[in-house]
């Protein structure tokens, strides 16, 4: 009986991985899925149309069982039209490093002197020597970022700062020094080993070029289906190494809970942003799905896979906001977008629309000239701390019993990302505050 049960489980299992429909590898034939078919709410996709074109969306896809549900492109782009995919390409550098680690060409416990040398950094020896690929994937190299450019990837750029597994910091050059581990472990350039190990084999059409990967809209939407299909893509396993996909996937380390083998994950109790060293206490964007996978880049590339509802979203295009550096502004946009479109009624109402119930208050953000704090009287005495992308104290304020609102003057600081924490006796509140000059 027993045996019975298990055949039909997987009988069914079965069926369950061929619902999931995968184009051909060659050509523009792909399958289509209206959203009247699904059951959305057809009359938001005008507003979901407005929104994307007004925050100079290029492309955007959903894929819904593997099959396209929306493709829209905005002014002269098309379904032909490349574009760059930005730090949503580390997404692609972490499934060749677990593909090469799967074929016996690296371990990524193995130290990164292995394949770059001793002297990759200018990191004393025995510091150096403790960076493994891991770290690299899970941006906790610990060295310094103090540094004028985050993507030198010289010795003289990567100096010492904190012991390697103890400090989270999103960098670029010790992400970037991935591809040339790849090339060492296997002889093949990056590039090579792309087309062999994945573009090939799932029908993707792209190029890397100085560090960043380039395609068109579609090759994007196909990388997402087979990592939503677990790696595998129609019959061919492209990632065998099903510890490593789950690793990838997961929270990699207790530094930035939001953050896998260079995939953003949603739904985590806190996360950190690139260029900052603050935690931020809930998930990445509230309206999204707690069990969404991101692949995020710069001007708001975006890649999301939802497991569940088998889903791919791909966004490509310019920056949302012009006047904006905060990289995850328009996330909450379009999730509003999808639930209501979907016909989700319980749509999250994320913080800045919450602003008169929240319990601590700074506005306006973006700001300017000056920032507006209040906080309410119950909180009892409190500092107001405002903190720099580096973490440097730039402004400070007291408040007393009595006083629960103030002005901060930001004349001398610079454009860029800044963090306010506000400490009060028992309990600590944290801001994303954006000042523009």
């Amino acid at each position: 009986m027993k045996s019975i049960v298990i055949s039909i489980l997987l009988a069914l299992g079965i069926q369950a991985s061929a619902q999931l429909y995968f184009p051909p590898l060659i050509g523009n034939n792909w399958d289509t899925i209206s959203p009247q078919t699904l059951g959305w709410c057809t009359n938001r996709l005008d507003s979901l149309y407005k929104m994307l074109d007004d925050k100079n969306t290029k492309a955007f896809i959903v894929l819904k069982d593997g099959k396209i549900v929306i493709e829209k492109y905005f002014d002269t782009f098309t379904r032909d039209s490349s574009w760059y995919w930005a730090s949503a390409g580390k997404t692609i550098t972490s499934v060749l490093i677990g593909i090469a680690q799967q074929e016996g060409k690296l371990k990524i416990t193995d130290s990164t002197s292995k394949y770059l040398g001793a002297g990759w950094t200018s990191c004393p020896p025995d510091k150096e020597g403790k960076i493994t690929i891991r770290h690299q994937l899970t941006m906790t190299t610990g060295v310094d970022y103090a540094v004028p450019d985050w993507n030198c990837t010289t010795p003289a750029c990567l100096k010492y700062k904190a012991d390697a597994g103890t400090q989270w910091f999103y960098h670029n050059a010790t992400y970037l020094l991935l591809q040339d581990v790849i090339e060492a472990a296997t002889g093949l350039t990056f590039q090579q080993y792309t087309q062999q190990k994945l573009i090939s084999r799932i029908g993707m059409a792209g190029i890397w070029f100085d560090g960043v990967y380039y395609s068109k809209p579609r090759s994007m939407a196909r990388f997402g289906l087979m990592v939503l299909n677990k790696g595998i893509w129609n019959n061919d396993t492209i990632i065998r190494d099903t510890t490593y996909y789950h690793q990838m996937l997961n929270t990699s380390q207790n530094l930035n809970e939001s953050y896998g083998y260079l995939w953003w994950l949603n739904g985590k109790p806190s996360y950190r942003m690139p260029a900052s060293i603050q935690v931020f206490n809930g998930p990445l964007f509230k309206p999204a799905p707690a069990e969404l996978l991101c692949g995020l880049g710069k001007d708001d590339q975006k890649l999301y896979v939802w497991p569940s509802e088998k889903m791919v979203i791909v966004r490509m295009g310019e920056s949302a906001d012009a006047n904006s550096l905060v990289p995850l502004s328009v996330d909450t946009l379009i999730w509003q977008e999808l639930n209501k479109l979907m016909c989700k009624n319980n749509v999250s109402v994320p913080e800045e629309i919450k602003e008169e119930e929240d319990e601590f208050r700074i506005y306006p953000n973006p700001a300017s000239g000056q920032l507006f704090y209040r906080i309410p009287l119950q909180i009892g005495s409190a500092s107001l701390n405002l903190y720099d992308i580096r973490g440097r104290l730039v402004r400070s304020a007291i408040k007393d019993e009595q006083v629960v609102e103030g002005v901060i003057t930001l004349d001398d600081l610079e454009s860029g990302i800044y963090t306010a924490k506000l400490q009060a006796t028992n309990q600590v509140w944290y801001k994303k505050i954006v000042i523009t000059k």
